[in-house]
């Protein structure tokens, strides 16, 4: 179990480090749309759209990651009010019902990606992006945190075994 754990981690590590550079990337997008205006009176054309696109796919690729480093909000004020067994079990709780969530959102997330797929949906801009492309990306990061949810869920049943 520790080996499927650490394959999830560093999953996670690794689709934050791709998450990282495209956020680089987007700044750099929205620098060189913000030139090309002031200087030539020119766009890009696709730096909002693809700024969206990353906006949403970098939420979902960053938050297993931030899930393991315990960066997302936690009510540690009222978890250290408990004793320590309660507090292992409120949190038990707690992931269970995130990981229950989050199947839940797979779910239409999965749905909303196959219907742009079937009915060859395309953004509505000059690009005509197949909106599958970017949706598919965020489903793949979606994916990724109920892994990591996943992996604190049976560490937390470790934790609870253990007290």
């Amino acid at each position: 179990m520790e080996q499927l754990l650490h394959v999830i981690d560093r999953l996670n590590r690794g689709m934050a480090l791709v998450a990282a550079v495209l956020l680089g990337g987007v700044v750099l997008l929205i620098l060189l749309e913000i030139f090309l205006w002031n200087f030539f009176e020119a766009t890009t054309l696709v730096a909002d759209e693809y700024s969206a696109y990353a906006l949403a796919i970098l939420v979902f690729w960053g938050a297993g990651l931030t899930l393991r480093e315990g960066g997302h909000i936690r009510i540690e004020l009222i978890l250290n009010l408990f004793p320590n067994r309660w507090a292992r079990w409120i949190e038990f709780l707690a992931t269970c019902t995130a990981t229950f969530f989050t199947a839940y959102l797979l779910l239409y997330l999965y749905r909303m990606v196959a219907g742009t797929w079937h009915y060859s949906s395309t953004s509505g801009t000059l690009t005509s992006t197949p909106l599958w492309v970017p949706q598919a990306i965020m489903l793949l990061g979606a994916v990724a945190f109920f892994m990591q949810l996943f992996a604190t869920l049976l560490r937390s049943v470790q934790k609870l075994k253990s007290s």
